[in-house]
């Protein structure tokens, strides 16, 4: 696993966890995630994959910079990385956020993606009873002043330790199910993007407020119609942030597209449960890999 940096009009820090097998498999975080939110499944990829995790702006070790964290400015961050770092078609996972993301990138550059791995996908939710937490996020992030204040305050009162148990409570059904290296990776990273201040709230809300809005949009499935790549969904039954009738209305929209359902599982099934989440999707790969023809002796 190695740390890299790449310039795209500014830092953009990456994670390489190895491999070399073809195509190149990108994985892009959620909304406050990083590209530590795939280190136990990016080894396992490593095998049948050169795995590589990206942090968006503003997000991970990559700074905000004079960028911007919307959801469109870090889609196009994206494809600039596939296009340049990259250099090459990849197979593209995102998790929440980042499937939105992953989706525009393979509605919009349909040659630059092989395959398509949409984890908890953050699309549209219907209308229903949200989670406490959130109820005070959305509450927090529509108030313009407030909203910076109230994510200073949180990490300031929380601690990174603090911050980290409670968001994996969130994001889990079962945050002991996570690696303990997992959750102290996160708990440093928090440490150290605590210095940020200002450009960490700023980054978190400029991506809340447009994800919110770049869901409601009814565009966004033109999208999903253009998508030629084929496309597995994976979705925790105990998603809290992105409620199962979401993945089931992709799937609706895209009949062709396969989904599993984890069931028991949260919003982040690669860190809760990494060895099911593996499971699931080298089946779903050895189903579409046609077996080679067997030679006639």
């Amino acid at each position: 696993m190695r740390h890299r940096i790449a310039d795209l009009d500014g830092p953009v820090h990456y994670i390489d966890y190895g491999g070399d097998g073809n195509p190149p498999m990108l994985m892009v975080h959620g909304l406050g995630g990083s590209a530590l939110n795939w280190m136990a499944v990016g080894p396992e990829l490593a095998t049948r994959y050169h795995a590589i995790a990206i942090d968006l702006a503003g997000f991970g070790q990559t700074p905000l910079y004079h960028r911007s964290a919307t959801v469109m400015a870090n889609a196009k961050l994206l494809h600039h990385f596939i296009e340049r770092v990259i250099g090459e078609p990849v197979s593209l996972m995102g998790n929440s956020m980042g499937g939105h993301i992953a989706v525009i990138e393979a509605a919009d550059h349909p040659r630059w993606v092989t395959e398509l791995t949409l984890v908890d996908p953050a699309v549209g939710i219907p209308v229903r009873r949200q989670h406490p937490v959130m109820l005070g996020l959305v509450a927090a992030i529509s108030i313009p002043g407030l909203a910076e204040a109230f994510f200073e305050r949180r990490l300031q009162v929380l601690g990174p330790e603090r911050l980290v148990q409670q968001t994996l409570a969130l994001v889990s059904a079962d945050p002991s199910r996570v690696d303990p290296k997992v959750v102290e990776a996160h708990v440093q990273l928090t440490r150290e993007r605590s210095r940020l201040a200002r450009q960490n709230s700023r980054a978190f809300l400029q991506a809340s407020r447009s994800i919110g809005l770049r869901m409601a949009d009814p565009r966004f499935w033109t999208r999903v119609r253009r998508v030629t790549a084929p496309t597995l969904v994976i979705h925790g039954s105990r998603d809290r942030v992105i409620p199962l009738a979401a993945a089931m209305e992709l799937i609706r929209r895209r009949p062709d597209w396969k989904l599993r359902v984890l069931d028991g599982v949260g919003h982040v099934p690669m860190m809760e449960t990494p060895d099911l989440f593996l499971s699931v999707l080298f089946e779903w790969l050895a189903y579409r890999i046609a077996p080679e023809p067997a030679k006639v002796s």
